[in-house]
């Protein structure tokens, strides 16, 4: 399965495999590593991308995040937020 991810500050990304995005660090724009990609969301009748969920790293203090966090600590970042996709996932925070 691919998705096409594309941000708002993007013309067009290249299509990335699901697999490939499977337990890929995340990284803040201003190279904070804030965890590992667990789970995309997305929305079933539209097949819009919603949120990554992110386990964050124990150095990374998720209660100081603007991101909102589900019952097990993990970080909702909206696909939004996404800058590119390469060794990390890089996100706008």
């Amino acid at each position: 399965m691919a998705f096409k991810v594309i941000p708002t500050n993007v013309e067009r990304m290249s299509d990335v495999l699901a697999e490939n995005l499977s337990g890929k660090s995340v990284m803040g724009a201003d190279g904070t590593e804030l965890g590992m990609l667990y789970n995309i969301t997305m929305n079933l009748k539209t097949g819009a991308l919603n949120d990554l969920l992110v386990s964050p790293n124990e150095e990374f203090p998720a209660s100081d995040s603007a991101f909102q966090q589900d019952e097990q600590g993990r970080l909702h970042v909206p696909v939004s937020r996404v800058q590119a996709v390469k060794d990390y996932i890089v996100i706008d925070r």
